[in-house]
């Protein structure tokens, strides 16, 4: 019996649920795309408003100072001079819980940062890794839906991760990351941040060059073992929120250090895989990391709701100089994070003091709208043109362009290159990260159907047969889980 067509919510059949519509295999999504509108729209207004990912989380201020000189690449003020200063805040998380969950456990961890810039604020909004799950952002709202409580029983289930996780092999590199020791971080002090996308940086010529972002932890990259991390959970679930606050109070401030890594338009055009891929890095030794200067905390907030829960950080915020890259996620971030932000915390969510910027006053030509507590712009006209004057555009912000070709269809991704980039990340882990590796997944797939662990097992063979071969020994040998207790009945 054939399944009934799957449709959106007016009843027209979707074309696909797997491909955004793109212009070429490599150019920018297109706005026409209302499957994926839609989708990623109904997404953010699925629950009551908490973070529908990111929910706990901590926050801090801090300085960013310039150490190295990156205006060859970039006429962004916040790096002009030298030793400038520029204020931020930043905001830790984990991605799967909700409220109330634990900070510490296996998880994607949220490393978002606002800088303060004169030309506005500039949000790097990013994770603990420099790569993500998928590639395509019609399927992101599927793997949070996987890692979020089951429908009915409404508690998470390892098989739902995994069912989704074996039916989509360019997780596989992600998947390696998450189950190995950096999935488990020792507070949010001891990990990396990444952008993880592809950004591109503009000069005072107008000329554009591919960059990636790195914020390396000036403590050292620590992690909990899957032991200790639950053995914790039942002492202080929050006890990455409870190490960053302490260490701020204590004067003990911690940093990391800004890199950047660039690429040519040429050398895009030459590179081995696909340079706006997610699921992808940029090798180091060919694109070695240069230093930018150093990221500080030393400022705990006085109020949580007020300046964590409430802050809302969206990669649409970019300044003159810094500016986004044909990247299918990030085209669909800029619209998904600020559409989010508008449903939970209300069409004036920028006017909330942690959101507004501190080093320039926005002037916006926007009105009225639920919880504005300001002059709402008083009695200056909102329209444009007028013979009472407006507020004009500031040709700096102006992006040059790029070439962009092909079809307007939904073209697949289709390289079959899943495996080479996690071969060359699981060939790097010393023989204690191997071991910790096959524990911690055995420990989660070995609860599965076998039909789920057998996909998911051929995903590691293509990566190598020794990691295959170890995680089926270790399933063979973790404890089946017991049944769960029945409640006593009276």
């Amino acid at each position: 019996m054939g399944q009934t067509p799957l449709t959106n919510a007016a009843g027209i059949p979707v074309p696909s649920n797997t491909v955004s519509k793109s212009v070429g295999k490599q150019g920018p999504l297109l706005l026409e795309d209302y499957t994926l509108l839609e989708k990623m729209a109904h997404f953010n207004r699925e629950r009551i408003p908490e973070r529908v990912v990111h929910a706990v989380g901590s926050g801090a201020y801090g300085t960013f100072t310039v150490t190295d000189d990156i205006t060859k690449y970039t006429k962004a003020k916040l790096f002009s001079e030298l030793g400038k200063k520029t204020e931020i805040f930043a905001r830790f998380s984990t991605v799967a819980k909700s409220k109330g969950g634990s900070d510490i456990y296996r998880d994607l961890r949220g490393f978002a940062l606002k800088f303060y810039t004169e030309d506005g604020n500039w949000d790097m909004v990013g994770n603990n890794t420099p790569i993500f799950f998928m590639r395509d952002p019609i399927k992101f709202m599927d793997f949070i839906r996987s890692q979020k409580e089951h429908p009915k029983e409404h508690w998470r289930h390892d098989q739902m991760w995994w069912d989704f996780w074996s039916l989509t092999p360019e997780t596989i590199h992600q998947v390696l990351w998450l189950m190995g020791d950096r999935g488990a971080p020792m507070g949010w002090r001891h990990l990396n941040g990444y952008g993880s996308h592809t950004f591109s940086l503009i000069n005072q010529e107008d000329k554009r060059i591919w960059v990636k972002f790195h914020f390396k932890t000036d403590q050292g990259n620590k992690f909990f073992t899957d032991e200790q991390w639950r053995k914790m959970q039942g002492i202080e679930p929050r006890w990455a929120t409870k190490d960053l606050y302490n260490a701020i109070e204590e004067g003990n401030y911690p940093s990391w250090t800004m890199y950047i890594q660039t690429m040519t338009d040429e050398q895009a055009q030459n590179f081995p895989w696909n340079p706006f891929d997610l699921t992808k890095i940029w090798p180091h030794g060919d694109y070695p990391l240069q230093k930018v200067g150093k990221l500080e905390l030393n400022r705990n907030p006085e109020n949580y709701f007020a300046e964590v829960e409430q802050a809302a950080f969206s990669p649409g915020n970019v300044v003159p100089g810094i500016s986004w890259s044909p990247d299918r996620m990030l085209q669909a971030r800029i619209m998904s994070y600020a559409d989010a932000h508008r449903y939970r915390l209300g069409v004036n969510y920028d006017t909330v003091p942690v959101n507004k910027p501190q080093a320039t006053e926005a002037n916006t030509p926007y009105r009225d709208g639920l919880m504005r507590h300001d002059d709402n712009n008083g009695s200056r006209i909102n329209y444009n043109p007028s013979h009472e004057g407006y507020p004009q555009a500031d040709k700096r912000a102006e992006a040059p362009p790029y070439n962009v070709s092909g079809m307007a269809a939904r073209i697949e991704l289709d390289e079959e290159d899943h495996y080479d980039q996690a071969k060359m990340y699981y060939e790097m882990l010393d023989d204690g990260e191997k071991e910790r590796l096959y524990n911690n997944i055995a420990g989660s797939l070995g609860k599965c159907s076998e039909e789920i662990i057998a996909d998911q097992m051929q995903l590691f063979r293509n990566v190598s047969a020794e990691l295959a071969n170890k995680i089926q020994e270790a399933i063979s040998q973790t404890e089946p889980p017991k049944p769960e207790p029945k409640p006593a009945t009276v």
